[in-house]
């Protein structure tokens, strides 16, 4: 059987590359990609997606495809080809409208790249989301790529290529959330919402409402048939094409949906044959997502075994493929502080563990072809190998990482962390350590910072280790400030207060009456009481320090006493 891609290339039995720059164009062509110029055939295999940085060239892989992000003129453009060809590169992505001046196309020529040019209103992250989408392989730990359906086992764009053959529509595989998944060719048939959906990657927020009070999506869930959809009213002119959508399942669990744009209601023949393709997408997704679990716990396996520097770690990070070299250990977590107010639930705090997990893993990906990442024990973790001096490197890093999370915003709160550079597998380990005790400060200590090196923090973390050391003993305050401690209680006085407030402020009674929001004179007063009551010399320097660490570590409680006898 023979099924019709994007931009009318017609492949049988997915005997079509996976990954090369004309599967990228017939998959994402013209909705997302237009080819200004060279030949996308010629290339072969794609060796990897990696986005241009010009302030911090990225390390190619053989045959990558290059995001050139901000790359506009038409001298940039010549000027990174030549750069593009020295390294070996195949394709290059600039956004729409492409510079084809002479020049352009005699140095596209003279590198063997392929211009592309990417749509206006798409965003990069989609394009490098979208891509990561065409060229996964999908399947894991088979010698032979497995065929669903006579298509190739999670190959989504296929799938709706092959879908929108069978309804003579333009046609969107979607998650449960609305977010496209894959589409196929001849999505300029459709309306201006579907353009807009597909440049988005997600129903637009407009339209999305409008379906939820309708009770589209309730009646989509509810049912096993398709759902047909009008159109949206006239002051709505993005929405004037019909919809047909019908609920993916496994089960009872509701995977997605496929959603087509149609002139009219299917007939029956195409209602059964959509009936029949969702029960096929339904597969398709599943070894998606075993494909993706697999993969996952692989990376985290090979990963964890290469951070803790034992045995298995020379075989490890020569899986991973960086053996050799210098790396450096970067963390990601969730600040989950934030998401327990918002949202307590655990199976929730997985799924956002794992995205943002996942987001990151693309956007190293992104900056070194040969990076490594994985989720384990809530964080993850990612090795970045290291060109340069060691100082450019981490400095590099800590770029990296701020980018990543702009890019997230506030709609994942996150933390990050920096590990040194790691020359061999005992220094492997040392960099999971300080990036755990990074985690650790910013999480606990630093509330003010998302981003941290352990050489900038180490007096925090070690705070926090007596902490540890100190609960673990049992140990209480005791001498000066049991005493105060024991007269707050009493009292209910703040002499312990008033004894923080003093040391933070380095004895500015001034200063330190203001945090307390009293006048100085009143602090004076307080601070004879801290000497009289706790039998101090707050002028001696080994006992202020042996106050400042008790307070820090021990954190005595003065909540007052309310036993009968206190």
């Amino acid at each position: 059987m023979t099924f019709t891609y994007g931009r009318g290339m017609q492949h049988a039995g997915g005997a079509r590359p996976r990954s090369s720059l004309g599967r990228v164009l017939d998959d994402l062509g013209a909705t997302l990609l237009d080819l200004a110029h060279g030949d996308p055939e010629h290339a072969g295999e794609l060796g990897g997606v990696v986005i241009h940085d010009p302030l911090d060239r990225p390390v190619l892989p053989s045959r990558a495809l290059v995001l050139g992000v901000g790359v506009e003129t038409a001298d940039q453009v010549v000027e990174l080809l030549g750069e593009l060809h020295r390294q070996g590169a195949v394709g290059l992505v600039v956004r729409a409208p492409v510079p084809l001046t002479d020049d352009v196309r005699r140095a596209a020529d003279e590198a063997g790249v392929a211009l592309l040019g990417l749509s206006r209103g798409a965003p990069w992250g989609h394009l490098a989301e979208m891509l990561r989408s065409v060229l996964a392989e999908g399947d894991v730990g088979t010698a032979e790529p497995e065929s669903l359906g006579g298509l190739p086992s999670g190959d989504l764009f296929a799938v709706a290529n092959a879908i929108a053959a069978l309804l003579d529509a333009p046609v969107t595989i979607e998650d449960r959330s609305a977010r496209v998944l894959a589409f196929s060719g001849r999505q300029d048939e459709a309306d201006p919402s579907r353009v807009e959906t597909i440049l988005g990657r997600q129903v637009p927020e407009r339209y999305f409402r409008i379906l939820t009070d309708r009770g589209v999506f309730r009646d989509l869930h509810r049912s096993e048939q398709p759902v047909f959809i009008e159109p949206v009213d006239a002051e709505h002119e993005g929405f004037s094409k019909p919809r047909v959508a019908i609920a993916v399942r496994a089960g009872d669990e509701v995977l997605g949906s496929i959603w087509a744009a149609v002139p009219g209601p299917l007939s029956d023949e195409r209602t059964e044959a959509l009936r029949d393709s969702a029960k096929l997408v339904a597969l398709h997704l599943l070894r998606v997502r075993a494909g993706a679990d697999v993969q996952r716990r692989v990376r985290a396996d090979l990963l964890s075994s290469a951070l803790e520097g034992g045995p298995g770690a020379h075989e490890a990070l020569e899986r991973l493929g960086l053996s050799g070299q210098r790396l450096l250990v970067l963390g990601i977590a969730l600040d989950e502080r934030d998401l327990a107010v918002a949202d307590p639930d655990a199976a929730s705090l997985v799924h956002e563990r794992r995205r943002l997990s996942d987001a990151f893993a693309l956007h190293l990906g992104s900056v070194h072809a040969r990076s490594a990442a994985a989720e384990i024990g809530g964080v993850t973790y990612g090795l970045l190998p290291l060109t340069g001096p060691s100082e450019q490197g981490e400095a590099r890093a800590l770029r990296i990482v701020e980018d990543f999370l702009d890019r997230v915003g506030d709609r994942l709160p996150t933390l990050a962390a920096v590990g040194p550079v790691a020359s061999d597998l005992s220094g492997l380990a040392h960099g999971r350590s300080a990036v755990d005790r990074t985690l650790r400060v910013l999480r606990e200590g630093r509330t003010d910072l998302r981003v941290g090196r352990l050489d900038e923090l180490q007096g925090e973390a070690l705070v926090l280790e007596l902490r540890d050391l100190a609960t673990s003993r049992g140990d209480r305050p005791s001498g000066a400030l049991a005493r105060l401690v024991d007269y707050d209680r009493r009292h209910r006085s703040s002499l312990v207060a008033t004894l923080r407030a003093w040391l933070d402020a380095f004895g500015d009674v001034v200063t330190a009456s203001g945090t307390l929001f009293v006048h100085p004179n009143t602090f004076r007063y307080r601070l004879r009481r801290v000497v009289e009551v706790a039998e101090v010399d707050l002028d001696d320097p080994d006992q202020r320090f042996a106050l400042m660490l008790q307070l820090r570590v021990l954190r005595p409680d003065t909540r007052p006493d309310t036993r009968p006898d206190a």
